[in-house]
């Protein structure tokens, strides 16, 4: 059986096809993607769900894929130390063939349905945590063994694949399916199916961050304040939270090192 993300594009002879067609012909394929995501919304949060709750008890999230799908996992994993101030080994982004397939291609690693559970196991992995594969086929045999292994020792699984019907899905007990059709350039995952992984984990890891209480109102009040951007609108935050002037808020912000901080000292006075 072939895989739809495997399929032949729409298109033909993209060759042949003026610059601006090929970029029309592109971004129509892209907007598919969002409606994809939405008929997932049942499966994504049920996995949140999960995700919430262990958290919640201490657990961990952690991430396994390959190529494009471990790189977006990856990526995930570590924007949220920055964003929501929590610990860099809350979530954790693990990948076929280590840290240097993140820039370079790391041939057959994610041919080994062993070595997800191995790398796994160097973080003392435990049935507290969550463990979601990143596949765009559903067959990759480095999230596939994971997500098996895993799953016998009771520890809750998801996953987010792009094919129905597939292996890892079969293999996760919260798996999400994003449907998204043939890729513009055929077999081409980093398109489409690599945009829709990269949506739903962003709907994963932030509304988790919300129900743990890392975001007051719309605000990322737990944010780091790592450069300059950051501080000024951290200071933005406080003048509209608190109502106090600029000066005051960057004043406080100093001292405390804390929008939240900051916002509930005031706010106590």
């Amino acid at each position: 059986m072939e895989l739809t993300t495997e399929t032949d594009s729409y298109y033909k002879n993209l060759q042949e096809l003026p610059l601006a067609e090929i970029l029309a012909d592109i971004n129509l394929e892209d907007q598919r993607v969002p409606l994809a995501v939405k008929s997932a919304l049942p499966q994504i949060e049920a996995l949140a769900g999960a995700i919430v709750e262990k958290m919640r008890a201490r657990g961990r999230l952690f991430y396994i894929g390959a190529g494009t799908s471990g790189r977006l996992g990856i990526l995930d994993a570590s924007e949220c130390p920055p964003t929501f101030g929590v610990p860099y080994d809350l979530v954790i982004g693990l990948i076929a063939g280590g840290d240097g397939a993140i820039k370079k291609s790391v041939e057959n690693a994610e041919d080994d349905p062993r070595q997800a559970w191995t790398d796994l196991q160097r973080y003392a992995i435990s049935d507290k945590d969550v463990v979601v594969g990143i596949a765009a086929s559903g067959a990759t045999p480095y999230v596939l063994g994971g997500l098996e292994e895993a799953g016998a020792h009771g520890i809750v699984t998801g996953c987010i694949v792009c094919n129905a019907g597939s292996p890892v899905a079969g293999a996760a007990r919260y798996p999400v399916e994003v449907i998204v059709g043939p890729e513009f350039l055929t077999g081409s995952t980093r398109m489409k199916a690599g945009t829709a992984q990269k949506l739903v984990l962003n709907m994963l890891t932030t509304a988790t961050m919300i129900r743990l209480g890392k975001v007051k109102g719309n605000k990322m009040v737990d944010m780091q304040l790592t450069n300059s951007k950051l501080h000024k609108r951290g200071i933005k935050m406080i003048v509209r939270e608190t109502g106090l002037d600029e000066q005051a808020a960057e004043t406080l912000l100093k001292e405390y090192g804390s929008v939240r901080k900051v916002i509930e000292v005031s706010k106590s006075k």
